[in-house]
Order: C-alpha cells, then structure tokens, then sequence
C-alpha cells in the first residue's frame, strides 16, 4: 500500500486565461499571471491511496462518490504514468482519490485550479515523477498549472501543436512582495449558470473583442504588470489588473448569447472600490472577477485594516461573529468622514455571505503525517469527509 496527501492553492488572475486555440489539450489563446493564495485559509486537499488489494479505481469530490471515467482526471492518470519508470509495481495497482475544497466549488473561486493542482501533485508524488508538470496539471484544468507555484505566477500559451511549451513558470516568489494581501468577498456561493469552459468556448465562437484582446491587448499588458510586480508598484498593478477584468466581462457580454457572471452586488463593489479610490487620491485597492459574482480585491497590509471598516459598512452583516474569516484584523467604526462619502452606497444587512482575509502564499504542499489522510487504510472516507 502506498499514500499520499497533498494540499494545493487556490490562484487568482491578474491578467485572465480565457478561451482555448485546443480544446482536447488545453491551449489558451493567451499568457495569463496570476498570484497563488496561501494554503492557511483556501485550498483543495487530496489524499490517492495505491494497493494491490483494491479492486476498481474509486474517486470521491467532498464527500460525494464521483464518476472515475472523467475524461480530465483520465488525461491527467494517463500523463502521470506515462512518465513514470515502467517498473514501478504501483503502476499495476487500482488507486482511490478522496478530495475535498474548503471553500465553495464551481462558484467562481477557482475550484477547479486548485482541485486539480492538487490531484496531479499528489499523482506525481505517488508515481515519483520528477520534473515540471505544469503541462500535466493544464489538461485537468487549464489555470490548474499556475497553483502549482507559489507567489506570482505566469502561464504561457506557447506556439507549439502539442502543448510542450504551454507551461506555467513563477515570475517572483512569495517573499518578493510580502505587503500584498487579498480579501475575497462571497457574494453567492452558489454553482454558476456558465461554467468557464461552458463560456470560454461561446466567446471563442462568437466574440470578436476576444480576438482582439488575445492579440493585441494582453500581450502588452502582461509585459507591464510583470514589471510592476517586479517593481512592486501598486499604482500601475492595480490599474492593470482592474481593467484586465473589466475588459474579460465585456467579452462575456459580447459573447452570444452572453455569458453573465457578475451582478448588481459585483458591480456594487466595484464601484466601493473606485469611490474609495477616488477618496484616497490614488489607487489603494484593485478588484478582480473571475467567472463569478465574487470579488478577489488585492490590497496591501497597510490599507486593510480601513478598507475592511469600509466594506462593513456598505455591506452590513447579522453575522458578526464569523463575517470575516482568514486573517485576523480589527474591523473598527468607520471615520466620519468616510461615512458619510459611503451613506449614499450603503446596502441592507447580508448582502455578502461572507469574507476571506488572505495573502499570497506558496505552491502544493506534501502531508507526510497521517493525521492529515482523507482516507483510512481501507482507502473508504474518514469520518470527517463525510
């Protein structure tokens, strides 16, 4: 018997993946970047179990026993042991995957990136395969190669056929700008209408801003947000990011029929994040939407604290006792001053469901302790899965 349990990020665009030159392979249109977030509050866990004496192939998603003909998790096996030495006895063994997120799946929070981030590290592990496999991860789930670094992370299209140079490298490490925080805020936590690839492949079909944007507009936005994580120059990142995802959206919209992710709530905050902006004569805060209502807001440390009193304001909640979890951090009255910019945006009591205070943080990370195993040596859920 062997296994292995394996603990992998959530990561969140800056610059977004959207729309495949091939869909079989996963193959973007173009470069995306995205930050990791740490592991201490949003990740996906994996525990694969190999023995001789289990007798079919078992996958289990939250608690839940899945289909293990999926045709991505299929890929990604096949891949895996592609690679591995031939004479690896496991290589004959069936295997049962037990894996479970904690945070909401399909609702726009890149589930699926870590979910899949995960698998194929914990597959790597199992069959000792050395060397990159951000190219392995990208056929589960295309964003699922950038969660497989930490800090700040690019995904390049490539330009050959079969995918080779289609590879997630990092372009600076957690420690490169520890000042960098995240707050998500979960409006619906629900499973989305569209899904990504539901989405991505009408606009690739329909959209004629898509064409335009993959090869005119993110190749030189990925040069400069680059430079201004390099440089650690919020000002320029948060423009950037901002309209990289206001322009994705757009793209939604010009989609036929339209894909819509966001509603009144998103575009609400939005708008919170623009005005407190403006109040601060310079861009203190950036939003970004995935294919979802919720917010993923880079902040730095130094503004979290003010901004968080902000959001409590305009989004009030009956909850207080677990409203904002991650990160401790003092949510205190908001000033007057800016209490009476934000009165006029002010919305009724529970329109988040909840908030997530995070940081950038590393890659997947292996369990060796026991403890941490989803499955018992039966290779059947724990307890606690269930």
């Amino acid at each position: 018997m062997k296994i292995v349990t394996v603990v992998a990020p959530v990561n969140i665009a800056v610059i977004k993946y959207w729309g495949k030159r091939d869909e079989e392979l996963i193959l973007p249109i173009n470069d995306s970047i995205s930050g990791t977030l740490s592991t201490d509050f949003m990740c996906a866990k994996t525990t694969i179990l190999a023995s001789p004496s289990i007798k079919e192939n078992v996958f289990w998603l939250n608690g839940e026993l899945q289909s293990f003909d999926n045709k991505r998790l299929q890929n990604c096996l096949k891949e895996v042991r592609r690679r591995a030495n031939p004479e690896l006895p496991i290589l004959k063994w069936n295997i049962t995957i037990c894996s479970k997120n904690n945070f909401p799946t399909a609702a726009g929070l890149a589930s699926s990136a870590a979910g899949y981030a995960c698998l194929v590290a914990a597959l790597a592990d199992l069959y000792e395969i050395k060397g990159d496999i951000t190219s392995i991860a990208r056929v589960g789930s295309g964003s699922a190669c950038r969660s497989l670094y930490g800090g700040w992370v690019q995904w390049s299209k490539g330009v050959d056929p079969k995918g080779e140079d289609s590879i997630a490298h990092q372009i600076a490490p957690v420690s490169h700008w520890p000042e960098m925080r995240v707050i998500i805020l979960v409006v619906n936590d629900e499973r989305k209408k569209y899904s990504s690839t539901v989405g991505m492949k009408k606009s690739v079909e329909t959209s004629e801003l898509l064409r335009y944007r993959a090869q005119t507009i993110v190749p030189k936005r990925v040069e400069a947000i680059k430079e201004a994580i390099l440089n650690k120059d919020f000002e320029m990142f948060s423009e950037i990011t901002m309209r990289d995802s206001d322009q994705f959206h757009a793209i939604c919209l010009d989609t036929f029929p339209p894909c819509v992710y966001m509603n009144d709530i998103s575009h609400a905050i939005a708008d919170t994040v623009h005005h407190y902006n403006e109040k601060k004569s310079s861009r203190k805060v950036a939003y970004t939407f995935d294919a979802g209502p919720n917010a993923c807001l880079y902040i730095l440390e130094s503004e979290v604290e003010e901004f968080l009193s902000v959001i409590n304001y305009v989004f009030p909640s009956s909850n207080k006792s677990d409203y904002v979890r991650g990160i401790k951090t003092n949510i205190n009255p908001i000033e007057e001053e800016l209490k009476l910019s934000f009165a006029s945006k002010q919305l009724k009591a529970d329109t988040l469901k909840f908030i997530i205070h995070t940081k950038i943080g590393d890659g997947p990370k292996i369990l060796r302790d026991e403890k941490h195993h989803l499955l018992n040596n039966e290779g059947l859920p724990k307890k606690s899965m269930m």
